[in-house]
C-alpha cells in the first residue's frame, strides 16, 4: 500500500508540474464530437478525482502508518496544484485549492476516531503561512452550533492547539522569513490578521456553548490559556465560565485559575474572593497533578503585592508550611524558596519564624508534634485561620530533614534573609521532570554489560547451568 501511494504521489505531481490537466473554460456554440486531446484530459482529471476519493478514505480508514503516508500524498498534491492549478485563474493571481483543504480538515475532524497522530503531521503544513490562513478560514464552516459527538470534539480542540495564530508584529517583523505552500506573495496572498482573528472568535463561540466532560473540559483550558484567550476580541466573556470551573477540583481549577489571573491583570477583572480559592487550593493532593508548577508560579505572582495584609499572607505561609511535612523532596523545595519570598516581602512576618503566641518559643517537642499550634488548617478562610499567632515549626523540623539538601534549605530562617527575592520560574524549571530526566541520562552512562557475547553454540564459560548439565548427562 505504501509503494502504491508513493507511485501514485510520483505520477500526479509530474502529472500537475507539466499542465496536463489543464483545461480553458471555453464557449462552444456548436455540439461536437471531443477532440482525443479533450478526452485525454478528462480522463486525466477523473483519475485524478478518484485518487483523491481514495486518498480521503485510506487517511481515515488505513493502518496507522498507512494513513500518515496518505495524509502526507494528499498535501503534496495540494501543494502542486495550488502551484499549478488545473483551471484559470488569472496570471498574477494567488491560488490556493481550498476545496481540497477542506475535504481533509473533515477526515482530521472524524467524530468516530481519534485522529492525534495525523493532526500532528498536518501540523507541519501550517508551517506555510498560506496554509495556516486558509485552515483558519476554513475551520468556522466546519464547526456545528450544535452538540457534536465527544471524540469530533477532542479532535478540533487537538488541531486548534496545534495552530499557531500570528500577530501583527510577527508579519512585520523584517527578519521574519515567510514560506507559502502554493506559489509566492508575488502571486497576491496576504495574511488578513481581522479575518483570521474572526475565524477563532467564530469558532470558540460554539465551542463554548457545548457540555463537556471533564476530560474535555480541561482539554479546552489548556487550548483556551495557550492559543485563543490572546485573540478573543471580548475575553471578559469567559468570566462566568472561569469562576464555575474554580469550582472544580483537581487541574481544572488551577488551570481556570490561570485565566483569572489573566483577566484580573490585563482586563481589569474584580474578585474579591479570589485568596479564599488559591488558599483552598493548597491540600495534599495537588502534589500529585501534572499542573502543580502552574499554581506555585501563578501563586507567587498573586501574593507579590507588598499591599496585601500581613493576616493573609501569612496564611499562606503557614499552610505551605504545613504541607511541607506531606509534600514530596522536590516541591518541598520550591515551597522553602516561596516562604522565603513572603517573609522578603511582609519583613512582620518575621514573628513567625520563633515567636508563636505571645512570643513564647515553643519546646522541641511541641514542634515535632505540633502541638498548642493555634492555626487552623482545616479552616477555608485565610483571614481566620489564626496564622499569625502561630509560627514556622514546620519549616524548623525541616532542619532535621533526612535529605541534606532539603536540611540545608530550611535553615534560611535561623540565617539574615536574602535582599533579593527568589526566582520562581527557574526553581520551577529545575525540579520535578526535569530532576527526573536528568538522572535518568546519568544513570544510563553506567549501566554495565554482564554477559560474554557467544562465539559458538555451547554456552560461556563460567555459566553455572552448565555444572548441572554435566551431573544430568552423568546420570544417564
Amino acid at each position: 500500500m505504501m509503494s502504491c501511494l508513493l507511485t501514485v504521489e510520483t505520477i500526479f505531481v509530474e502529472v500537475l508540474k507539466r499542465g496536463d490537466m489543464y483545461l480553458e473554460q471555453t464557449i462552444s456554440l456548436t455540439i461536437s464530437e471531443p477532440s482525443p486531446e479533450l478526452r485525454y484530459i478528462g480522463w486525466l482529471r477523473n483519475c485524478y478525482e478518484e485518487v483523491w476519493t481514495k486518498l480521503l478514505w485510506t487517511i481515515e480508514n488505513g493502518k496507522p502508518v498507512v494513513q500518515l503516508q496518505a495524509l502526507t500524498t494528499a498535501m503534496k498534491l495540494m501543494a502542486e496544484e495550488g502551484k499549478a492549478p488545473i483551471e484559470p485563474i488569472g496570471e498574477f493571481e494567488y491560488y490556493f485549492p481550498l476545496h481540497r483543504l477542506k475535504l481533509i480538515l473533515m477526515t482530521l475532524l472524524s467524530p468516530e476516531k481519534n485522529q492525534t497522530n495525523l493532526i500532528t503531521r498536518f501540523q507541519e503544513m501550517t508551517g506555510y503561512m498560506d496554509a495556516l490562513y486558509y485552515t483558519w478560514k476554513c475551520l468556522p464552516s466546519l464547526t456545528p452550533k450544535k452538540q457534536p459527538q465527544e471524540i469530533y470534539i477532542h479532535n478540533l480542540l487537538e488541531l486548534i492547539h496545534k495552530l499557531q495564530l500570528p500577530t501583527e508584529k510577527d508579519h512585520k517583523n523584517p527578519d521574519n522569513v515567510v514560506e507559502l505552500l502554493c506559489g509566492s506573495y508575488k502571486n497576491g496572498f496576504k495574511w488578513d490578521q481581522v479575518s483570521a482573528k474572526k475565524a477563532l472568535n467564530k469558532i470558540w463561540g460554539c465551542i463554548m456553548h457545548w457540555e463537556l466532560t471533564p476530560q474535555l473540559h480541561k482539554q479546552l483550558l489548556v487550548v483556551l490559556l495557550e492559543r485563543v484567550m490572546p485573540h478573543l476580541e471580548k475575553p471578559v466573556l469567559l468570566t462566568d465560565f472561569l469562576m464555575d470551573s474554580l469550582d472544580a477540583d483537581g487541574p481544572i481549577g488551577l488551570l481556570a485559575l490561570q485565566g483569572v489571573f489573566l483577566l484580573v491583570t490585563k482586563h481589569n477583572l474584580e474578585y474579591p474572593n479570589i485568596f479564599t480559592k488559591l488558599y483552598s487550593m493548597f491540600e495534599p493532593e495537588i502534589f500529585h497533578t501534572k499542573y502543580k508548577a502552574r499554581l506555585f508560579y501563578l501563586s507567587d505572582l498573586f501574593l507579590s503585592s507588598t499591599h496585601l495584609p500581613e493576616t493573609l499572607v501569612a496564611a499562606f505561609a503557614k499552610r505551605l508550611s504545613r504541607l511541607t511535612l506531606v509534600a514530596p523532596p522536590e516541591d518541598i523545595l520550591i515551597i522553602l524558596l516561596f516562604v522565603g519570598n513572603l517573609l522578603l516581602r511582609h519583613p512582620g512576618l518575621k514573628r513567625l519564624i520563633d515567636h508563636p503566641q505571645g512570643g513564647e518559643v515553643m519546646s522541641n517537642e511541641a514542634i515535632g508534634e505540633g502541638a498548642g499550634d493555634p492555626f487552623l488548617m482545616e479552616e477555608r478562610d485565610p483571614l481566620l485561620s489564626n496564622a499569625l499567632l502561630s509560627s514556622l515549626w514546620e519549616i524548623r523540623a525541616l532542619q532535621l530533614h533526612i535529605l541534606p539538601s532539603i536540611a540545608t534549605a530550611a535553615r534560611f530562617i535561623r540565617d539574615p534573609l536574602p535582599s533579593v527575592e527568589y526566582d520562581m520560574a527557574s526553581a520551577l524549571e529545575r525540579t520535578g521532570g526535569h530532576i527526573f530526566d536528568r538522572e535518568l541520562k546519568s544513570k544510563v552512562q553506567d549501566i554495565m554489560f554482564t554477559f560474554e557475547r557467544p562465539s559458538t553454540m555451547a554456552l560461556p564459560r563460567g555459566e553455572r547451568l552448565l555444572q548441572y548439565w554435566q551431573l544430568t548427562t552423568t546420570m544417564h
